[in-house]
């Protein structure tokens, strides 16, 4: 009779086991499909952005500068997007995607403040257009990052733990990295005068 009580507790133990195993394996798979959201919103905006650029450069003749920097910026956040989808989650790979989307993001600020300057591409209806979709991508890939955050917090609190870190480390699960893009301006304080 112990005998079988033995196995019946070793099994349920195994089961047990079993479950956490497939847990973390669940949760490192939410978080790649998460990423795999980003990709596909990031992949947008890195669309746009040669349209956008186009569409300038017949007003902005004297701004060659800041649409190459634009451009230059774009591809270097296609590398790192290139990184991060290979290995999502690997702290490397999100720090160099988040560095160069913010470095996108701040050519971007540049290219729509200097369109100010020119009433004509401002009223430019593709330049419109193609600003408006990419202020709805943004969103999108706010989401989106906000999702795969989600998803990597559920699947680090899995693997950190216990006893979901005594079956991590036999398996080697290590945790991911969260996705940080945020713009310098955000950190600024904002100044308040009253004269």
């Amino acid at each position: 009779m112990s005998l079988i009580v033995l196995l019946v507790v070793l099994v349920v133990f195994a089961l047990y086991l079993v479950g956490l195993y497939n847990g973390l394996v669940g949760g490192r798979n939410a978080y790649k499909n998460a990423f795999a959201q980003i990709d596909v919103q990031l992949t947008r905006r890195y669309d746009l952005i040669p349209n956008l650029v186009e569409t300038a450069k017949g007003y902005m003749k004297h701004e060659r500068e800041t649409l190459e920097a634009v451009i230059q910026a774009r591809n270097s956040a296609i590398s790192g997007l290139s990184a991060a989808k290979a290995n999502p989650g690997d702290a490397a790979a999100m720090q160099q995607l988040a560095g160069a989307d913010n470095a996108l993001t701040q050519s971007l600020g540049r290219l729509f403040a200097l369109s100010e300057a020119y009433p004509d591409l401002k009223a430019n209806q593709n330049m419109m257009q193609l600003s408006e979709e990419l202020t709805s991508t943004e969103n999108k890939v706010a989401f989106a990052r906000q999702a795969y955050n989600d998803a990597v917090m559920g699947y680090n609190n899995r693997v950190e733990m216990f006893p979901g870190s005594i079956v991590a480390n036999m398996f080697a699960f290590q945790p991911a990295e969260l996705l940080r893009i945020e713009s310098e301006q955000k950190r600024d304080v904002p100044k308040v005068s009253f004269t």
